[in-house]
């Protein structure tokens, strides 16, 4: 039986949303056991196209797969900037940075889709179709399980570099034929507050 809501909740909830911020520093201090599997529950009620629920997530708490995955991704991103000639020192200062967020969080979460149960249609338009309505039911997803991290006050980051890297995320973390990387979501107790951004006026974004 569904519960009904406070009449104060709507704005509790709006001012909630308000103060979530994107992490990226944590503390060392380890995740209480069974708490990832709350995050990846509450993901997995959000709406989704037909219903198919194409969302896949690999969850990454030990430093060895951590470190892999890092050093991976670092070695695409470091040939892919000294194609486009950038600086070496720029380069290297790049690759460090992405290790380290990717190493120093508690928990990394690769989220993933999957056409294994989506619509398959001959036809190049409606096929593309079907690919982006299964990305857009995995973001779905992701923002549950975001949602849920800041009311666990866990801090929480979406890093879309595994776009850049697909291949090379699949194969660091061995995923099953079929799983395409979207992001990485790094979790963890914040060790900073975040910034605050700045967000778009409803008058400027509807017309």
């Amino acid at each position: 039986m569904t519960m009904p809501l406070a009449a104060a909740t709507p704005d509790i909830l709006t001012d909630w949303m308000r103060q979530r911020r994107s992490i990226r520093r944590y503390r060392a201090e380890p995740l209480p056991p069974g708490l990832i599997e709350r995050l990846v529950d509450a993901a997995r009620w959000a709406p989704s196209a037909h219903n198919r629920q194409p969302w896949r997530f690999a969850i990454l708490q030990d430093t060895p797969r951590k470190k892999r995955l890092a050093a991976a991704m670092g070695e695409r991103l470091r040939a892919d900037r000294l194609a486009d000639g950038d600086s070496a020192t720029a380069i290297e200062q790049d690759v460090a940075r992405s290790h380290a967020r990717i190493t120093s969080a508690p928990a990394v979460i690769a989220a993933c889709y999957t056409l294994a149960d989506m619509d398959a249609y001959p036809d190049t338009q409606r096929a593309e179709a079907e690919r982006l309505m299964a990305i857009q039911s995995t973001a779905m997803a992701v923002q549950n399980l975001l949602l849920l991290a800041h009311a666990e006050r866990l801090g929480a980051c979406w890093m879309c570099a595994p776009l850049f890297c697909p291949e090379t995320v699949a194969s660091a973390l061995d995923l099953p034929t079929g799983w395409a990387p979207q992001a990485l979501i790094t979790i963890g107790y914040p060790a900073t507050a975040g910034r605050d951004r700045e967000r778009r006026g409803v008058a400027e974004i509807v017309r």
